[in-house]
């Protein structure tokens, strides 16, 4: 019973002051932002915040994963998955949460019975920043991912070179996630463009290892069950001698030394030449 008698004396003290409080809360954090965000926008923010803040000590104490304090929740999450989007630091995130701690601190004329309500509550405010740097944390980690898949997708494009002919220029290290990629927009070239010879460049790729070798195969059978044969090109002399001291098996995959040369190769199996039509598109 003492926390709810401690959380109900907040609330007295909260609600007598809220609007100065308030007021020196958004003061506090907007240091803290140096306007990089509108002093509107972080005054309804926070006063938001401080009202759901007060119903939840006075239907929850200091229970915050409880149910009294899912507006609570809920506006710190909002909170955070803006500022990770806005780009603003994992302190700076926190600092809107902390510095109610530093608004509410006891002064000298502060009883000993208030003393330690505020201590609860500042054990309250350590646990709710904790939660905003979650939060935080995990929208940072998806919009990471989310720009890792759009640069994936636009280091892997799929060209059409010739008329039933098209490559994959890859350039940078493959790995399985990238190989999917490739694999995916591959297939749907082979379909868009009605084609027959599929080029994998890797020119572009620094070393070639078992386990790239490993992605390049499958990468070949994804095509070939979908009709098309596939040709290897930029096979440079230094990863040849890696491919063989490697034991790595091709089979019957066609390689080659140059772009231009798998070209050529695809062409003659089409039986055409780069001169007599098809266009390039």
């Amino acid at each position: 019973m003492a926390g709810q008698e401690e959380s109900n004396r907040l609330v007295e003290l909260l609600t007598a002051k809220d609007d100065l409080l308030a007021a020196a809360w958004v003061e506090s954090v907007s240091r803290t932002l140096r306007g990089r965000i509108s002093l509107a926008e972080l005054e309804r923010e926070l006063n938001e915040l401080y009202t759901a803040l007060v119903a939840g000590l006075r239907d929850g104490a200091f229970d915050w994963q409880g149910d009294a304090y899912a507006e609570v929740r809920a506006l710190l999450a909002e909170l955070s998955r803006s500022r990770a989007r806005q780009g603003f630091t994992p302190t700076e995130t926190a600092t809107s949460v902390l510095a109610l701690k530093d608004v509410l601190a006891p002064t000298v004329d502060t009883s000993a019975e208030d003393i330690h309500a505020y201590l609860q509550l500042g054990r309250l405010a350590d646990a709710l920043a904790l939660f905003t740097l979650e939060v935080y944390a995990k929208t940072r980690e998806e919009i990471i991912s989310a720009q890792s898949e759009q640069l994936m997708e636009l280091s892997t494009p799929v060209v059409k070179l010739w008329e039933g002919v098209v490559a994959v220029p890859l350039v940078g290290t493959l790995d399985s996630a990238r190989t999917q990629v490739v694999m995916e927009k591959l297939l749907q070239a082979l379909v868009d463009a009605d084609a027959d010879q599929a080029i994998i460049d890797i020119t572009g790729v620094p070393a070639v290892d078992t386990e790239v070798a490993q992605h390049l195969l499958k990468t070949v059978v994804a095509a070939r069950l979908m009709g098309a044969e596939c040709i290897i090109s930029g096979i440079r002399p230094q990863i040849a001698q890696t491919i063989v001291a490697l034991g790595i098996q091709f089979g019957d995959i066609v390689t080659k030394a140059s772009l231009a040369d798998a070209l050529k190769h695809a062409l003659a199996r089409r039986g055409g030449d780069l001169t007599n039509g098809g266009g390039q598109a």
